[in-house]
């Protein structure tokens, strides 16, 4: 199964570089080109300048953001604003955040390298499929670096939790390395562990686990591709060369702080929308109950929507149309409906809530189809309920259908099952923090 082995990390010099916030990012996939600009201005050896660079007018086969990358990379060695660890480590990674209803979490888990395996020998399985557009973007940036900047989150299923339980004592016992506060008050804690007792523990227990992806399919199958290249190109290729292993974040499926947020569906755009032909026509398939709110305010409103959501559980979705009065709960009569709509899907990915609301409601009943999502027509996605409430209410958008999240449990069986979620099922939080540790190979 699963081979996982320590190494030699690149890390800011904390000597050189006195506040490790100013060179911090997220995944490069949620930053816009406002925020882009922020992290250039915050500090000249801002992470942004490796892993999501500028393009410049003039760029072209020979000087782009690609060879820009790579040159900064060599600079930032060369005067050690980045250092290499002395002795091949696994990080303990640990985030620890709060939720808009004032909870807090705490998300540990552990940096290391994976041996790269093929979909197909079931070792590490993906959940979601994925654009050739950014596979291109990530494998020009590989080739120009021959580093991984920022790590794929992946799980695993530790029922006995002998890996949470080493990680625990370990953190317990011994202060981190670094801790900073760099985005959203998410404070990111890392461990530097070398005690090669630990390190064996750890490559023992996880030498019968699978993966599974939770984010970072397009990084993982660019570093396939990456490989393949390599192992062409080198005649001496053994398999034990670092372009063979690629750097993940691996957390425990039962870990208390591992979240997965809703994906709410905003809609717009619709011609000739009439309500009562939607609820009418949706009735078929869903029982449906009219909620008056008591709440006169906006965010009073989405807490009841929010609450109806969490009551009614799965298969149900919350439809408002923002006239301050009533929302609708709409409740799948019985899973045989989608039985039959997608006999050659696996039941797994049947009773999917995202593939319910596409299936029986989006598509047939609003002309939302797979080639409209793909084109990012009609529908803006949120995942905060508030923020898609007040665009409904504010006139922004016609209306709009409140999910519940994807459990950790759906994208396990859904992933055993050789399936892809629909686009936009999982939203892992927090992200993980890109600058913290770099894999140079």
């Amino acid at each position: 199964m699963a081979q996982v082995i320590p190494f030699k990390g690149l890390r800011y010099n904390t000597s050189k570089i006195s506040d490790l916030s100013k060179v911090m990012t997220p995944p490069y996939d949620v930053i816009s080109p406002a925020e882009q600009d922020r992290f250039y201005q915050m500090s000249e050896y801002n992470i942004i300048r490796l892993e999501l660079g500028k393009e410049e007018p003039g760029d072209d086969e020979y000087n782009n953001k690609y060879t820009r990358a790579a040159r900064y990379l060599k600079e930032w060695l060369e005067n050690q604003i980045l250092v290499q660890e002395k002795q091949p480590s696994f990080y303990i990674y640990q985030q620890q955040f709060s939720l808009p209803n004032g909870n807090t979490y705490t998300r540990t888990g552990f940096v290391g390298l994976v041996r790269l395996e093929e979909f197909s020998r079931g070792v590490i399985l993906p959940h979601e499929n994925t654009l050739s557009k950014p596979k291109a973007d990530r494998l020009q940036l590989m080739r120009a670096c021959e580093a991984n900047f920022s790590q794929i989150f992946a799980l695993y299923d530790d029922p006995e939790k002998t890996i949470p339980m080493l990680l625990k004592q370990y953190t317990d016992a011994n202060s981190p390395d670094i801790e900073v506060e760099a985005i959203q008050g998410i404070i990111e804690r890392l461990w530097v562990v070398s005690d090669a007792s630990i390190i064996a523990q750890i490559q023992e227990s996880m030498a019968d686990k699978k993966l599974y992806i939770a984010d970072g399919h397009h990084r993982y199958e660019t570093a396939l591709t990456y490989r393949n290249e390599r192992m062409k190109q080198n005649p001496h290729h053994t398999g034990d060369e670092l372009y063979n292993f690629v750097m993940m974040m691996m957390v425990e499926m039962e870990d208390p702080g591992l979240i997965i947020l809703p994906t709410h569906r905003v809609i717009n755009g619709i011609k000739n929308f009439s309500k009562e032909e939607f609820l009418q026509n949706a009735s078929r398939d869903f029982v449906i109950e009219e909620h008056l709110f008591s709440g006169r305010t906006l965010k009073q409103r989405a807490e009841e929507m929010d609450s109806l959501l969490t009551k009614k559980g799965s298969h149900t979705f919350v439809f408002y149309d923002g006239n301050l009065k009533s929302c609708h709960v709409l409740a799948l009569k019985d899973i045989e409906i989608i039985s039959e709509r997608l006999p050659e899907h696996d039941m797994s990915y049947r009773s999917l809530d995202v593939t319910i609301l596409h299936t029986l409601l989006l598509e047939p009943l609003l002309g939302i189809g797979k080639e409209q999502i793909a084109n990012q027509e009609f529908i803006t996605y949120t995942h905060d309920l508030t923020e898609g409430v007040t665009w409904v209410e504010e006139g922004n958008c016609q209306m709009a259908f409140f999910v519940n999240p994807t459990s950790v449990k759906q994208v396990k069986e859904v992933s055993l099952a050789g399936e892809k979620m629909p686009q936009k099922s999982t939203y892992f939080y927090p992200k993980l923090l890109t600058g913290l540790v770099i894999n140079k190979f």
